[in-house]
């Protein structure tokens, strides 16, 4: 089996340090000092894709995905942002357009800081620039490598290893099983593994089939994890044969908004 079947523990939609936990303590203070607390409710787009900057977020609670539109209307999940990471910060920086769009999964808390008030700092503050650098730089790598292990695999693999990313980022242990806390739709998980919503309806089905997971109108319980280590490193004859790569990547290198 090639190496995208090795569940990297570099790669994944939320597989990082967030960008306030990076920062030292008196830095990380002053930065929350040149913004206002917000509150989001649930499914609100707080920035989109193609529009001018105007601010950068900072996200205290709760979580958001990112997320970008292909011509043809298909929408990609490109990542998963929580408490102490930034977004919109790549759009401030450089003055261009956003490359993605940025809603939230579940109610929201978050600073607000204005775009120029916050390309202020980073210009006073080079230590902050450097980690501001990392942070753009380990997201590529960790897009770039998990792109490169998507293209390898089938569509159910894929999907398999969405499912055991979510549990170790998301994962929360239940008499049930693991209970992925972050809620997302049939669609958005189609979009994170460059699939369609009916793909990943029939994936479902037959896991629940099989006794490796449960779903209900809001919970994904994952029953039977070894099961899908077992499905990331191998093919399914039931699902045909290795697909081509599908014309929507499904994890690109994760654009910055």
């Amino acid at each position: 089996m090639p190496a995208a079947a090795s569940l990297p523990s570099d790669g994944g939609l939320d597989d990082r340090v967030p960008f306030l936990a990076r920062l030292e303590r008196d830095e990380r203070a002053r930065l929350l000092t040149l913004g206002r607390e917000l509150s989001f409710a649930a499914r609100t787009a707080l920035m989109h894709q193609y529009e001018p900057s105007s601010h950068v977020l900072l996200i205290l609670h709760g979580w958001t995905k990112v997320t970008a539109s292909a011509a043809n209307g298909y929408e990609a999940l490109l990542a998963l942002r929580g408490p102490g990471d930034i977004v919109g910060e790549s759009a401030a920086l450089t003055g261009r357009p956003r490359a993605a769009t940025v809603t939230t999964l579940a109610p929201v808390r978050a600073v607000l800081i204005e775009h120029g008030r916050f390309r202020e700092f980073v210009t006073c503050s080079p230590g902050v620039s450097l980690t501001l650098l990392g942070l753009t730089s380990d997201r590529t790598r960790a897009a770039d490598q998990r792109r490169l292990e998507f293209a390898a695999m089938s569509v159910r693999e894929r999907f398999a290893v969405l499912l055991l990313d979510l549990i170790r980022t998301h994962g929360r242990r239940t008499e049930e099983g693991i209970e992925i806390e972050v809620p997302l739709s049939k669609q958005e998980l189609a979009g994170a593994v460059g699939s369609s919503r009916e793909m990943v309806q029939r994936l479902l089905k037959d896991f629940r089939e099989r006794g490796i997971v449960t779903t209900g109108r809001k919970a994904l319980v994952i029953i039977r994890p070894n099961a899908l280590r077992l499905i990331a490193r191998s093919s399914d004859p039931a699902f045909g044969e290795r697909p081509s790569p599908p014309s929507a990547p499904p994890v690109e290198s994760t654009p910055a908004t």
